[in-house]
């Protein structure tokens, strides 16, 4: 369990903060909120108590003698400020400490993430970029807003990113390594495509075959990449988890599609992760109606191989270019999946591999995973848990490999 103070600025977004303060509870970890006086205005400090469970500080002047204005802040493992407004952060990137969430903010030592909220052109203001980028040189970890309905009509980036991603990247700055990394922003510039889900291979127009692909492991590389600076397209199949909004995404849904995205992609990529789940075979037909029982005793379905989608990346990559693979492989045992795994990086030729068993459907929309990651020279690193640690586990062996292939 860790200790998480959840800090709620004066926006419209306030009634989201409810859903992100369950989320955390639900999870596990003990939650103090600390509202402005104008967050109040949209979230009365009752429903902050009940949802948490915990009392809720408000004023400097409340329960004096704990001297919560610096024990708060000391006291947690984790502050998160959701949403940031424009004028939060502004007090926050200047030093302000004109009421407790500010001074919490200046006595914290742990790591701080906010999640800002507001309209575009307050988001876009050239004081608000300034008072973001002073803020990210002083290590906090501010999220880009996402793009979408805002208040009344008005649609742009500004809108406060979900609770569930929220959460997400929350819980992964409690590592100190992921701290260390994001802080850093050591992707700064770089362009990664990453491919997440499972393909669909159309049989009829209503049914198709697919695999147990959930897209979580590539979506949370996408996460990680962009905490980190990268500029990130996704390139989805079918996924079951929802997709962080600081990405650029392309849809597709066949193995085919699949291949066409990620090379149209390639040229101007530095980094190409393939962790989708491509179909290796389609059927060679497809009905253009539905197929009907006939009486008879089944149906006989003919296949024909897809396109190599990694092969025909590397095939066609370009100087200083990184392409990590991803292979789900069963196995009796560690030397057998190490095996499949090398003679699978061997036969593709990409720079790493991210090797994991899925015997007995492990692993598949699962939040925890176990990969091994190899590059030819072995193994480079052995990483477990949740998907969006070992996503910085798999970016760090990138950066290692940029270094190399530059």
């Amino acid at each position: 369990m860790s200790r998480i103070l959840l800090g709620v600025a004066g926006g419209i977004a306030a009634y989201k903060a409810c859903s992100l303060l369950r989320l955390f509870t639900e999870a596990g970890h003990e939650v103090t909120v600390v509202p402005t006086a104008n967050a109040l205005e949209f979230v009365g400090a009752p429903t902050w108590a009940a949802l948490s469970g915990r009392p809720v500080h408000t004023e400097v002047w409340a329960d004096a003698h704990e001297v919560p204005h610096v024990a708060l802040g000391r006291g947690a493992d984790l502050v998160v400020v959701a949403p940031a407004t424009a004028d939060l952060l502004a007090r926050a990137a200047s030093g302000r400490a004109d009421d407790l969430l500010t001074n919490v903010l200046l006595t914290a030592t742990c790591p701080v993430l906010m999640a800002p909220a507001m309209h575009t052109e307050m988001w876009l203001h050239a004081a608000t970029q300034s008072n973001v980028a002073t803020l990210r040189e002083r290590g906090v970890v501010v999220l880009d807003p996402d793009s979408g309905r805002l208040t009344g009509a008005d649609t742009g980036p500004g809108r406060l990113p979900e609770p569930g991603e929220i959460e997400q990247v929350a819980l992964s700055l409690l590592d100190a390594g992921v701290v260390e990394v994001v802080r850093r922003r050591d992707l700064a510039g770089v362009r990664l495509a990453v491919s997440a889900g499972g393909t669909r291979e159309a049989l009829d127009p209503v049914r198709h075959l697919t695999n147990a692909s959930s897209g979580r492991m590539g979506l949370a590389i996408a996460r990680a990449a962009a905490l980190r600076g990268a500029e990130v397209t996704v390139v989805a199949a079918a996924i079951s988890a929802a997709i962080p909004g600081s990405v650029e995404v392309l849809r597709v849904d066949s193995t085919a599609e699949l291949a066409q995205a990620m090379t149209s992609l390639a040229p101007a990529s530095e980094v190409l992760v393939m962790a989708a789940a491509p179909a290796d075979f389609t059927p060679a037909h497809t009905s253009e109606l539905k197929l009907k029982k006939s009486g008879a005793e089944g149906l006989t379905v003919e296949f024909t191989q897809t396109t190599d989608v990694l092969a025909t990346l590397v095939k066609a990559r370009h100087e200083g270019q990184v392409i990590v693979g991803f292979a789900a492989e069963t196995a009796g045992s560690d030397d057998e999946l190490l095996r499949l795994g090398r003679a699978k990086l061997a036969r593709k030729g990409c720079d790493l591999l991210v090797l994991n068993d899925v015997s007995g459907g492990a692993v598949f929309g699962a939040a925890e995973n176990a990969v091994t990651i190899l590059d030819r020279s072995g193994v480079v690193e052995r990483a477990s848990g949740n998907k969006n640690f070992i996503a910085h586990r798999i970016l760090d062996a990138i950066t290692d490999t940029r270094g190399v292939v530059a």
